[in-house]
């Protein structure tokens, strides 16, 4: 029987933030499948491919490592990395989500070499046709110190929570760096939107 990794107790204090209060963390360097794109995610043909590309790899792995190397975990939830508009207003139009800039991405687990990632990447593209497959990365991706908090309800309706989030850091005598990061931690295909769990970060330094 294959062994059991659970990632998400093993990373708690970066995939199951407090709801309540913003919380200062330094995120540890990790491995990822990344996809870059542009466009608004609701509409943009490219992001849909980009979160189909990187699931049905990251599943292959994930397969693979069970049957080949007896080890066995759970796939990690869909992130994003977004950028191209003024990160502190308290919503986004639609005119906005036009011009935003992307990164999707999906953690990897260190145990999985980029060598066994790159032969996933090889088996999902040839059980199916994969159309940003050629736009796959393995990257490792150092955060660092970052501000983050649990937020529930949908993803048109975060802005207050990131002003807020944004404000705590202020207070504690941090300054924004870096790219909002979200992890969704729902599946927006199979929960109400109330009920959406996401995680909101962002990378800060202490100012000078």
């Amino acid at each position: 029987m294959a062994e059991k990794v659970d990632l998400k107790k093993q990373l708690k204090a970066f995939y199951k933030p407090s709801a309540k209060a913003p919380s200062v963390v330094e995120v540890p360097p990790m491995q990822f499948l990344m996809i870059d794109g542009a466009g608004n995610p609701n509409t943009a043909q490219s992001y849909k491919e980009a979160v189909e590309t990187l699931y049905a790899v990251s599943y292959t792995v994930k397969f693979m490592m069970k049957k080949e190397h007896d080890l066995d975990y759970t796939v990690m939830p869909l992130e994003g990395l977004w950028w191209g508009t003024p990160l502190g207003q308290t919503h986004f139009t639609e005119a906005d989500k036009d011009k935003f800039k992307w990164i999707s991405m999906i953690m990897q687990p260190d145990f999985v070499t980029p060598d066994l990632l790159q032969e996933g990447i090889r088996r999902a593209a040839a059980k199916k046709p994969l159309a940003a497959v050629d736009k796959l990365r393995i990257e490792t991706f150092a955060e660092g110190l970052a501000v983050q908090i649990l937020y529930f309800g949908p993803y048109s309706d975060e802005g207050p929570t990131i002003e807020g989030m944004h404000q705590f850091a202020y207070d504690q005598g941090y300054e924004l760096t870096g790219k909002h990061h979200e992890i969704y931690l729902s599946d927006p295909r199979r929960t109400a939107p109330e009920k959406l769990k996401t995680v909101l970060r962002h990378p800060i330094r202490k100012k000078a």
